[in-house]
């Protein structure tokens, strides 16, 4: 077996880190709805299902490869303009990072969820490591790393409830294994979905989509992160590509000012290899696009107050995952996934605003 660099340290030796005594992956039932590959003209006759309070515990797990950041929010009136020195109204530190949004948004949904991530040895790792805990995340596969700091963002944040954010990748993008360990491959390979994002070294997507395309397991890609442009081979190993509208027209060079112009968008990435795009629209709610078939639209589910709209994206592609590995339809996914998102942007922060599973049901009966 192979093991990790010098400079690594696994997660669970140092006495005041969480150890998780869950069961080997292995136990999990291997579910047909992993092994559906989105191809051109596939079609899928999902049965129309209810959505169960409890989820069956022999459902295969959501695997989230990504991020964990510390999120320094800062709230604002409005942005300094350059040059110009203001003053914030109020300052705290939460738990974040895209990555850990997703598998704590995963859990709190009661879908057995495990995070492989790196954090450094320090108070913000610590702070980290205790939010995903106490969201019911698996941590068997979070590892320190006592040579960097623990990933942070600075958020900016608008009495609008609009963010603005700054990441300093810190253990997220450093001292990684030349080649995950096979440990961390075998979760990948029995998961029922992996969810990937852009905080983390592209090689290390690559090497977990494709691990994961090759044993039949879907893999949605999150476009957010580094604003850069993504390897060919990664797209290749994609089943459901995630952007936002700006990510969007950043990556393809197009205008998404339009729904016509976002579907010549998603067309866009079809030529470039994915078979399904979830664009991710806000308050104008979001768009399955199919190659070969009619895209599926699911209008937004208005919250009652927009308190902060940060994380708000990775509650609505974690949720649309576990409902998608649960076997419900396409659109069953992306209302559920409105359902969950409308809730996240009415709580400050990123994983303290997750919702939890009845909350989301609750929300879907009475709308």
């Amino acid at each position: 077996m192979q093991s990790l660099t010098m400079n690594q340290t696994a997660l669970s030796q140092p006495n005041h880190w969480y150890q998780t005594n869950q069961p080997n992956t292995n136990s999990f039932t291997k579910n047909p709805i992993q092994f559906l590959r989105f191809r051109q003209n596939d079609k899928q006759n999902l049965q129309l299902l209810r959505f169960a309070l409890n989820p069956s515990s022999q459902v295969p797990p959501v695997v989230v490869v990504g991020s964990a950041n510390a999120d320094i929010y800062v709230e604002l009136d409005r942005l300094p303009k350059e040059g110009e020195t203001i003053s914030a109204k109020s300052g705290q530190t939460l738990a974040g990072g895209k990555g850990a949004n997703q598998a704590c948004c995963g859990a709190k949904l009661s879908h057995p969820t495990y995070f492989i991530g790196q954090v450094g040895n320090d108070a913000h790792g610590n702070l980290l490591a205790d939010a995903l805990r106490d969201g019911g995340v698996r941590l068997d596969y979070l590892t320190v790393v006592p040579s960097a700091p623990t990933g942070h963002a600075v958020v900016m944040l608008q009495s609008s409830g609009q963010n603005s954010i700054v990441i300093v990748g810190g253990a997220n993008m450093s001292c990684w294994p030349q080649s995950l360990p096979p440990q961390h491959l075998e979760v990948i390979t029995s998961a029922g979905i992996v969810m990937l994002q852009r905080e983390i070294p592209d090689f290390i997507n690559v090497q977990v989509a494709k691990a994961a395309w090759n044993a039949g397991v879907p893999v949605i890609f999150d476009a957010g992160g580094i604003d850069a442009p993504i390897p060919q081979e990664l797209l290749g190993f994609v089943d459901i590509f995630s952007p936002n509208e700006s990510e969007l027209a950043r990556l393809t060079g197009l205008p998404t000012e339009s729904f016509e112009e976002i579907t010549q968008a998603a067309v866009r990435c079809h030529k470039l290899g994915v078979e399904q795009v979830l664009v991710k629209l806000g308050s104008k709610g979001s768009a399955l696009f199919i190659e070969g078939e009619e895209p599926i639209q699911q209008p937004a589910i208005f919250a009652k107050t927009v308190i902060d709209t940060t994380g708000a994206g990775d509650t609505f592609t974690a949720a649309f995952a576990v409902a998608f590995v649960e076997g419900k339809s396409k659109k069953e996914c992306l209302r559920f996934a409105a359902a969950a998102a409308s809730l996240c942007v009415q709580v400050k922060g990123a994983i303290p605003s997750m919702p939890d599973r009845k909350s989301v049901l609750e929300l879907l009966n009475h709308h």
